[in-house]
């Protein structure tokens, strides 16, 4: 009798919040095949991370749903503080920018989580990809050569899948980050709960997000949503303690409205969607193991205030896409080491920033929150001391372009340099007339002043004032600069050094096909998968119950015969 066949792909990802999405997005651009796999029977229904900072906007620009998500979001409405019925002051939370040729989105977007999820599916459907709902992770072996995961379908039968890696997108409270044994320190930033909430209400204009800072019991906001007749509601529990869960109902919602604001007319006709946010911040202590990597709120978790835990999550996924599509197709291993050595810093630092913000929020009783400076916007974030950055120039004043940050963006006659970074390749910046070699590995620009040869013409300046009046910039595909020199010489060794010679075709040649069916159950045998379901895998933070781990202890690992096998 013939053993049934288990199915192939390149990536498995776990989790189909943003992290997971845009991922699978990057990798579908880059041919290479991904499952996607979402515990849930939906898409995450909330509001939740609605405001994308303008490194966001960023990638999604070059990934193709930028104008989508403009067309579907808002600006961030000006704030409204009150004092129970009396209205106490109008402001900005956040600076005000336009665009300006080295940044082309200047400011905070605001969109309810639950319709940027909707725009990335999309965007992955029109790649060729899709999402598995109702399919579960409930367990993995890896060896050297790769991942495999046993999933449960919507009908309860098992199936496996052998990946070259597997990604962990399942949220903070990640199954696979707990079955790999990854340490997770987490402080606890406030306990008492806070209740947030998508309502639909009559009572308060939709032109001002509006904010009780000193109602009874605790602070209360109200921000209308962007594409949908609803409110998103914070209300904070003072004092009410780690343990105490609020009442979500329509009823309790209003009756908590009527007494924190005074406002006797407002009429809550439904809560389409809730969740309790206790406030904690934490970072894995790897975030990769071997063949399985952690992206998202599995790797870090932090305080929702100044917008940045979705942001970060999503620069997560655009870091790491193209490094493993890179792997896959013959780079040294050792790329996918610098996914950790890049992005766990930044986590840190927005850890930081976050509970910095917090703090200020807290304390700031006058308006509710506290201004947010050009910090949150993501766009001073880079890599320069990471060992992907090289950079070659000397007696660089202090303000210069360096190695490590983000490659400016600058229009170049009808054309703009973001549009020619779009797309999943490297590009190669070559100023002043440098010598700039020809290469498979990267696009070259010759980018030049009126008069001069070249690719593009600066006709008005803003690139040469933006990247200095000669030499070379190897821009990464996810938009930052890794190397920078004036002697081409140089560029040779970088890439010998990182890239490697191409070794020859993927182990897993289907571009977008995922389920490519090519061994039997009898070559992972030794790979026992019949583990216990994963208990979490909610994604992006959400809180939620947890099913019972049955017959297996989360985290435990054997190794034998140079394979890890983890129990869920």
């Amino acid at each position: 009798m013939s053993l049934p066949a288990i199915a192939t792909t390149e990536v498995l990802i776990a989790g189909a919040g943003p992290t997971g999405l845009v991922l699978a997005c990057d990798l579908a651009r880059r041919g290479i095949a991904c499952r996607v796999v979402e515990r849930e029977s939906r898409s995450f229904p909330g509001s939740r991370g609605s405001g994308l900072q303008p490194r966001t906007l960023e990638v999604f620009d070059d990934l193709g749903v930028i104008d989508a998500i403009r067309a579907a979001g808002g600006p961030v409405q000006r704030l409204q503080s009150w004092d129970g019925t009396t209205r106490v002051a109008e402001w900005d939370t956040a600076e005000r920018s336009e665009p300006s040729p080295h940044v082309p989105y200047g400011e905070m977007w605001m969109l309810p989580q639950w319709r940027t999820v909707e725009i990335l599916q999309a965007r992955l459907e029109e790649l060729g990809g899709s999402v598995e709902f109702d399919c579960e992770l409930t367990g993995f072996a890896q060896d050297a050569d790769g991942v495999t995961a046993r999933l449960r379908g919507p009908d309860g039968t098992g199936s496996a899948v052998r990946a070259g890696y597997l990604v962990a997108a399942d949220g903070g409270r990640s199954t696979v980050r707990k079955a790999l044994g990854v340490g997770f320190p987490v402080t606890d930033i406030l306990t008492d709960p806070t209740l947030i909430a998508d309502v639909l209400i009559d009572g308060f204009d939709r032109a001002h997000w509006h904010v009780w800072p000193t109602a009874p019991g605790g602070r209360v906001a109200l921000r209308p949503l962007e594409g949908a007749d609803l409110f998103q509601l914070l209300a904070h529990f003072g004092g009410a303690g780690p343990d105490f869960t609020p009442d979500a109902t329509p009823e309790a919602v209003q009756q908590l409205l009527v007494e924190r604001t005074g406002h006797e007319d407002v009429r809550v006709h439904e809560v389409r969607w809730s969740s309790v946010l206790r406030i904690k911040a934490g970072a894995a202590d790897r975030f990769r193991v071997g063949r399985v990597l952690l992206a998202g709120d599995a790797a870090h978790i932090h305080s929702p205030t100044g917008g940045q835990g979705l942001n970060t999550s999503i620069q997560d996924a655009y870091n790491l896409g193209w490094k493993l599509g890179a792997a896959l197709r013959g780079a040294s291993d050792a790329l996918l080491d610098t996914y950790e050595a890049e992005r766990r810093p930044v986590a840190q630092q927005v850890l930081a920033l976050t509970t910095q913000v917090f703090e200020q929020d807290r304390v700031d009783t006058d308006r509710g929150f506290s201004r947010r400076g050009g910090e949150t916007l993501q766009l001073g974030l880079g890599y320069r001391e990471s060992p992907l950055t090289r950079e070659c120039r000397e007696g660089l004043a202090g303000d210069a372009l360096r190695a490590g940050d983000r490659a400016p963006d600058a229009p170049c006659g009808p054309i703009r340099l973001f549009d020619l970074f779009r797309g999943p390749h490297a590009t190669l910046l070559a100023f002043g007339g440098t010598d700039a070699p020809a290469s498979e590995r990267y696009q070259r620009v010759r980018v030049g002043r009126p008069g001069e040869p070249a690719d593009v013409i600066d006709v008005d300046g803003h690139a040469h004032q933006a990247y200095g009046d000669r030499g070379l910039f190897l821009v990464r595909p996810d938009g930052y600069v890794a190397f920078a020199t004036e002697d081409p010489a140089d560029l040779a060794s970088y890439e010998v050094h990182w890239q490697g010679p191409a070794r020859g075709p993927s182990p897993h040649p289907h571009p977008r096909r995922a389920d490519v069916t090519t061994r039997t159950a009898a070559s992972v045998r030794a790979e026992p998968l019949d583990q216990a379901p994963d208990d979490d895998d909610r994604g992006e933070g959400e809180e939620g119950p947890h099913p019972p781990v049955e017959g297996a202890v989360a985290g435990a690992a054997v190794v034998a015969a140079g394979v890890v096998v983890v129990a869920m």
